[in-house]
Parts: C-alpha cells; structure tokens; sequence
C-alpha cells in the first residue's frame, strides 16, 4: 500500500528519534541508571507505534473506481453526517475519523474552476458550526450537468487542509484531489435535482461509493 508524501515526515521523523535513543541506550550511557535506561526505551517504542499509526493514517490504498452513468461518487472516506437540502443545492456532510483514509477524490467529471482557501477556526468536526467556520478548502468543479463544490474542512486535530488541483484542470471521476490532516469533515454541494442515494450514519469511500445520481443535459457548463 502507497503512503502519501505529505505523511512523510509524520513517519521517518519519529523512526529517527527512535533509532537515535536506542543507540545512546546502546552506548552504555545508562548502565549505572536502569530507571532512565527504561524510560528511554519506552519512548523509543512509543515513537515507532506513532511511526507505524502516522503510516496507517497517510494510506493511499489502491482502488477501482466506480463506473456507472450520470452518477456522483463521495469524494472522501467516513461517515455520512446528515444530508440537507438547500435553496439551489444538495449537501452531504461527511464526518472523517482519525483511522479514515484522508485523501479526497473527485465526485464528477469536470473541469477545476476555483479553489480558494478560506482561514477560520478549528471547531470539532462534528460541530454544527464547523462547516462553516473552520479553516477549510473549497474545490469548484464544473461538470457536464452542473456545479459541484468539495470542501476540505480542518477540524481540532485537523490543522491543515491540502489541494493537488489547480483552476483549469481536468478531471476523470475519481481523480485525486487533495488531502486532509488528521480527523476532519467533508461537505458535498450539488446540483439541486441530484437525487441522493445515502443517508446519515452509512459509512462512504471516496471514488466507490455513489452518493447521488445526477440529471443529464446536452449543454455543458462553461
């Protein structure tokens, strides 16, 4: 299984402060203090299963992506939040633990039109508020048949929130789009007449789980 770059130093930083207090314990530095000796140890077992979790947490595990007519497919891993209908929009509000595959995916087709960075707080990512107060990422792509908006929202342990796509760049479904550090939250917006196929409390994957079905048309979006 792939790790993302982005985990890097999460990983290799706590492997090396392991292997450098293994090796002082090694020296013969403490023979004479057996208590400090133990607690060294501790701390270079307690840096190796942090090393092995930030692993865990940066998998970039290999996927099919689901392929299917006029659908539209969760752009990220977790747990469905609740699912709101607005005045010219359908949101799906997703909630991403810290064992949740973090990386986000495009739920459509399309083309980036905007991707703006917007600073705020870092509220609880189940918080109400969160959505619309944290630190977050909002990707605009255009599709064939609409508008679709992924925003990436930093929670408490989330502190940063990464974009891999650019205005002007293409997408296939299921295209990698970016990332987000530690527990977070993910909000869906699409077209109104998306008929929504998920439900609060089911669990999604990015790029396999189709979250909606979408309405067809002959003129793309510009």
């Amino acid at each position: 299984m792939k790790v993302l770059k982005e985990g890097y130093p999460f990983i290799f930083t706590p492997l090396a402060a392991a292997a450098l207090l293994l090796f002082i314990r090694q020296t013969g530095f403490f023979v004479n203090r057996p208590a400090l000796a133990a607690v060294v140890l501790v701390l270079a077992v307690v840096s190796v299963v942090f090393a092995m979790f930030c692993a865990f947490f940066f998998r970039d595990p290999k996927i099919e992506v689901t392929a299917g007519e006029n659908i539209v497919l969760s752009p990220c891993n977790g747990t469905v939040m609740n699912v709101e209908e607005g005045q010219n929009e359908k949101i799906v509000r997703v909630f991403l633990s810290v064992f949740s595959v973090h990386l986000q995916r495009s739920p459509v087709a399309g083309r980036v039109t905007d991707v703006k960075h917007q600073k705020g707080k870092f509220l609880m990512a189940w918080d109400p508020a969160a959505h619309s107060l944290n630190e977050q990422n909002i990707i605009t792509i255009a599709g064939k048949d609409g508008v679709y908006t992924v925003k990436q929202i930093a929670g408490f342990l989330a502190r940063r929130c990464v974009s891999w796509v650019k205005p002007g760049d293409e997408l296939a479904i299921g295209d990698k789009i970016g990332m987000i550090k530690f527990s977070s939250q993910v909000n869906l917006y699409m077209p109104l007449e998306t008929e929504i196929s998920v439900k609060a409390g089911d669990k999604v994957e990015a790029g396999v789980t189709v979250i909606g079905t979408k309405k067809t048309s002959e003129k793309a979006v510009d």
